[in-house]
């Protein structure tokens, strides 16, 4: 399967507590938008000793009401941030002067790589450059609860700091924003870095968990077949640019025009950001050329075989 077969289906039930299995349950911040889809997802883990992942954003009073009032008569143990967006970490600060819980991350907000001179980074009003987790997370780190265990598992690309965390003695996966059933992960330079990303595909397609709940929508059965398959599709998307260079396409909206052309234009600047990416990766590996460092405004020429 070339393409992954995206789950449109989520009711997001905002500011209700669901239950998705015997031991989680999920909040769903009311902040959707292209980027978000429904809103962003909070999971409670556990039953009388429990752990928010992803408490939301900074400011949304309601949201918090809804995780405070769900922690009535428990304990919440642990706050867990899979990545520093202002939708995913914000409200850990908040969360944790209430209930004087422990905030757990893999470190600050970074970009994947240093600025060129003069670059601006389009997406540093997204960052959550306050985020400073209380217990820094490295991969294989196990966070230990109360009748359950996360494993932390190390998984930069969409963010130089993001993390999935599996739960033990199950086949679950709480995959933050690297995999999700509704759409592709954004991918944007220089705050990611479409090398890491893939390489994190990798990370996740040799693990056995078949059950992930994202950042954002529903539930994504039978996980490893949809990883491959974005792992596919991320490869088209590269063979689409890396063609259209050779054809004579020197800008990246003038590739963006042509590969994305089925896609709502309002989008085609995070598009951009994409095809960037896989710029990025595609001169890291000697397969094209730029006049410049490689930004959304250089122009772009294929390394002639010789």
């Amino acid at each position: 399967m070339a393409t992954p077969e995206f789950r449109m289906e989520f009711d997001p039930a905002h500011g209700k507590l669901v239950d998705i299995s015997d031991n989680i349950q999920r909040i769903t911040a009311n902040n959707g938008g292209p980027f978000t889809f429904h809103g962003t997802n909070t999971y409670l883990v556990g039953k009388k000793n429990v752990a928010v992942i992803d408490p939301g954003p900074e400011g949304d009073d309601a949201h918090l009401a809804s995780i405070m009032d769900a922690l009535k008569g428990r304990t919440l143990s642990h706050i867990i941030v899979t990545h520093t967006h202002a939708d995913h970490s914000p409200l850990s600060r908040r969360l944790s002067a209430l209930t004087k819980a422990p905030i757990y991350g893999e470190g600050p907000h970074r970009a994947a790589r240093e600025l060129h001179i003069g670059e601006h980074n389009p997406l540093d009003g997204s960052a959550d450059h306050e985020f400073e987790p209380d217990i820094s997370l490295a991969d294989g780190d196990i966070i230990e609860g109360d009748g359950w265990n996360l494993e932390a598992i190390f998984t930069p690309g969409h963010t130089a700091n993001h993390m999935t965390f599996a739960l033990q003695d199950s086949d679950f996966m709480f995959s933050g924003d690297h995999v999700m059933a509704w759409a592709t992960t954004i991918v944007a330079p220089p705050d990611g870095s479409m090398s890491d990303y893939m390489a994190s595909l990798e990370t996740l397609a040799a693990r056995s968990e078949t059950t992930y709940f994202p950042g954002h929508g529903g539930r994504l059965a039978n996980a490893p077949k949809f990883v491959r398959a974005l792992r596919a599709h991320r490869k088209m998307r590269e063979t689409a640019v890396l063609s259209r260079i050779r054809a004579g396409d020197e800008t990246i909206p003038d590739i963006v025009k042509t590969i994305y052309k089925s896609t709502d234009p309002k989008l085609h600047g995070a598009a951009g950001l994409s095809v960037l990416a896989h710029i990025e990766d595609l001169i890291t590996r000697e397969k094209i050329v730029s006049d410049q460092p490689a930004s959304i405004h250089g122009k772009f020429f294929p390394v002639i075989d010789e």
